[in-house]
């Protein structure tokens, strides 16, 4: 049994960063997905990779994960570089583009 720990990425259509503060341990898949001829439902007979568990740190993924001897990969986040801006900018006189409406 392997499972990936990771911190996921904030939703791209929302600037809040609400659901990306808890880091997942998710089960990778074992079996493939069957196609269901009549309904083009698609199932597994895994149902391990449907469960996601939540901690509040990796420290306590990772303890999980070696507690209940689960093979692990820990995928960490991407640091996010923050430009600092100001609305002023905007309006700056070295602008390097013009300001129009």
């Amino acid at each position: 049994m392997k499972a990936l720990i990771y911190k996921p990425s904030k939703s791209v259509t929302q600037s809040g960063t609400k659901k990306s503060e808890k880091w997942i341990l998710e089960f990778k898949r074992v079996s493939r997905t069957e196609i269901e001829p009549l309904m083009n439902w698609t199932s597994s007979s895994d149902t391990q990779n449907q469960v996601k568990m939540k901690f509040s740190t990796k420290e306590l993924a990772i303890s999980y994960a070696k507690k209940n001897s689960i093979d692990y990969t820990v995928k960490e986040p991407k640091k996010h570089k923050i430009k600092p801006k100001s609305y002023s900018d905007n309006f700056s006189y070295d602008k390097k583009t013009p300001w129009t409406h």
